[in-house]
């Protein structure tokens, strides 16, 4: 189970010290928002991610990123620098893709125990603890594929080992006072049980500014299922 204790605690020191930080729009070439790999939650999981994102928004105010059901997702591997337009026959776009098929073969949905909500100096998010291995074996496997077929690692080396979903991105500066309550709101629910996520699908997506906010729109899709056994060969 990942362990947020030590992340909640900086998130509140970086908050109440008055050192948040904020998006800005996204700009050709930004190291921030480019193709992503993602897994999306869905059914009342998801509802509860938008009502916990809505809530945190209204604490946050106005001018923030409140992300809705087309943004919540839990974040595989970044891909690259952001860009615009991604056309279907950029041949990284094609190469991440099949990445990401052979990574995610007989692989089952992954199962994620969404709980605790934390601050940290960029927003709000809901803390993941992965149930088994499956999310770690499919993030190994992707990363092996993207290498072997010589791909840049824009992450430069980092192994993820905190999952969540983050919820409110600031994309304005944060008074003080603002950060108090924010910081008081995820105390409230620093243990809540939010629910168990099942993952069936990885993405690789594009972010695109909507003037509001953020949605990610879907370039490749891949099911995660269970691979039929194979019948024995006849003798």
């Amino acid at each position: 189970m990942s362990d947020f204790t030590a992340f909640f605690a900086a998130g509140r020191d970086a908050l109440l010290s008055g050192r948040a930080t904020h998006d800005r729009p996204m700009v050709e070439g930004a190291a921030r928002w480019g193709a992503t790999t993602i897994l999306r939650p869905a059914g009342t999981v998801l509802d509860r991610l938008v009502e916990l994102a809505q809530q945190a928004g209204a604490v946050a105010g106005p001018g923030h990123w409140a992300h809705g059901a087309d943004c919540l997702h839990v974040t595989l591997r970044s891909l690259e620098p952001y860009r615009a337009v991604i056309p279907e026959d950029d041949p990284l776009r094609r190469a991440y893709a099949d990445a990401l098929r052979e990574a995610a073969a007989g692989l089952p949905p992954v199962r994620v125990v969404l709980r605790g909500v934390s601050p940290h100096a960029g927003g709000v998010l809901a803390c993941g603890h992965p149930a088994d291995d499956t999310l770690v074996t499919l993030q190994k496997r992707f990363a092996h594929g993207l290498a072997a077929r010589g791909l840049r690692d824009f992450e430069r080396g980092r192994v993820r080992d905190r999952w969540y979903v983050s919820l409110v991105h600031f994309a304005e500066p944060v008074p003080v006072t603002t950060a108090e309550a924010i910081v008081a709101w995820c105390d409230e629910r620093a243990d809540l049980q939010i629910g168990v996520a099942e993952l069936a699908a990885a993405e690789i997506v594009q972010a695109v500014r909507t003037g509001t906010g953020v949605r990610l729109d879907t370039l490749e899709r891949v099911p995660l299922r269970w691979a039929p056994a194979r019948a024995p060969e006849p003798r």
